[in-house]
């Protein structure tokens, strides 16, 4: 063909609806599906472009350019079919509310080094990253060193909630006593993201902690943006139920950014039911290679089928043009290297480290105190002393909820309203056992997993 062709067909109020797009390439007499494009404005008009060849068959590495926030608090992940760069927002600025990402992929889809290429634009610009790769570290092992807080395994990441959340909170009421609503981007707190990868393994049915890092979750998704702690999570496309229950996502994303790769037909379907895509609207499907497959002989013995993968090709269903395909931008060696990437590396920069603020050392816990040793701390103080103890599955009686420190803060909450603070200072005060800040935080967490109290804008309240 050799040229480019657009086509814009509009219809009655809402009668555009579902299409067959490989009836669509038939008409158009195109054989390969992935040179047809079709965005929907969501009522009664569609932009088809049909291209000469693949429009993302490749697309160029990131420039410092790209992994710098603009004025919006945007970053620049790769380019839409069009060539139009596809922003993403780390921070909106009119709101002063740091954002809530999703990243979901199937397995190959090119997830991991879409996620390099954020945690790389959050170093660069100041933010404070704590990044749970539960694969064993090996997803995304450039990041270690790159990050303030490197975690590796599910209790590590479940630690790491807790503290995001003990942040949050400190920072809420810090700002509530000056006055202050939002979280500001030149505040001397930085920026802090708490980004888990392989969520599913820490939020899919029969996870051992998938109740109460589910609850931290929603906790963080809905205290955290005004102080500038952001959440983001990368897993697996597969459903929402996976990922702790709908319910925990619907609410967390709908007004985050939400990137979705090569997905399977479930996740798809979950993904229209709560909102995320508007009904009626289509994505073309991501194939997982690029080009058309030839049909060959048995006797062809010397046939060359090898075609290109689709990897970072998405759809950023929050974006501003959520059926536009797109795909990210290069990111590290064409081909595996027998150790760290040294393109990824260097994607990172040469700066230091951005830190926690030293207001928030304390409360981040004793595990944030001794991360990158190795050294995993007991999820529940058994207040024996022995750090015998250990969590127990979602749904079984923990060490920590039999022993007398849950019950103490019961009694402290019973005069009204308390902030974490608060709650330490009355245990402390209650003639019982001396107790650490860490253990208050731990019991606070646990007993709103079981319901016991509710917990908001940083104050704690006994349940109904």
């Amino acid at each position: 063909m050799g040229q480019l062709y657009e086509i814009e067909i509009a219809t009655p109020y809402g009668g555009l609806g579902r299409y067959d797009h490989m009836a669509l390439c038939a008409a158009l007499r195109v054989d390969d599906p992935a040179r047809v494009v079709v965005e929907q404005d969501g009522m009664s008009r569609a932009l088809v472009t049909v291209y000469p060849s693949n429009p993302l068959a490749a697309t160029p590495a990131p420039t410092d350019h790209d992994l710098t926030m603009d004025r919006k608090g945007r970053i620049v992940i790769g380019r839409y079919h069009n060539g139009r760069p596809v922003h993403l927002r780390l921070y909106d600025i009119l709101t002063g509310s740091a954002q809530r990402i999703a990243l979901f992929g199937t397995t190959g889809a090119g997830k991991s080094r879409s996620l390099q290429l954020i945690l790389a634009a959050l170093k660069r610009n100041g933010a404070v990253t704590w990044l749970a790769d539960l694969k064993s570290g090996q997803s995304v092992p450039e990041a270690k060193g790159q990050v303030d807080w490197h975690a590796t395994t599910q209790e590590e990441a479940f630690h790491m909630l807790r503290a995001a959340v003990a942040v949050a909170e400190e920072r809420m009421r810090r700002y509530a006593s000056l006055g202050r609503t939002a979280f500001l981007k030149d505040d001397p707190d930085p920026l802090l993201f708490v980004w888990i990868d392989e969520a599913n393994r820490l939020l899919e049915k029969g996870a051992p902690y998938r109740d109460e890092a589910t609850a931290l979750v929603k906790e963080l998704g809905r205290t955290g943006r005004s102080v500038g702690v952001g959440a983001g999570l990368a897993a697996q496309a597969s459903h929402l139920e996976e990922m702790g229950g709908s319910d925990t996502l619907r609410g967390m994303l709908k007004e985050g950014e939400v990137i979705l790769l090569r997905w399977s037909s479930g996740m798809m379907r979950q993904l229209v039911s709560d909102g995320l895509l508007p009904t009626g609207e289509q994505l073309q499907p991501i194939p997982k290679y690029l080009g058309v497959r030839t049909l060959r002989s048995r006797l062809d013995a010397d046939a060359d089928d090898d075609r290109p993968g689709t990897q970072g090709m998405a759809y950023h269903l929050t974006g501003e043009h959520p059926t536009a395909m797109l795909r990210f931008s290069r990111v590290g060696s064409i081909a595996p290297t027998p150790g760290l990437d040294p393109e990824i590396v260097e994607l990172y920069g040469d700066g230091p480290v951005p830190a926690l603020e030293a207001t928030s050392v304390d409360l981040a816990g004793e595990q944030y105190a001794v991360r990158g040793t190795g050294v995993i701390l007991p999820l529940y103080d058994d207040e024996s002393g022995d750090g015998t103890s250990a969590p127990a599955p979602s749904g079984a009686a923990s060490p920590g909820r039999s022993l007398r420190l849950p019950d103490r803060i019961i009694a402290a909450l019973r005069n009204g309203p308390l902030d974490t603070y608060g709650v330490l200072e009355a245990v402390k005060t209650d003639g019982g056992k001396a107790v650490k800040p860490g253990s208050v935080r731990n019991a606070l967490g646990d007993l709103k997993a079981d319901g016991r109290i509710t917990s908001d804008g940083g104050m704690h309240t006994l349940a109904d």
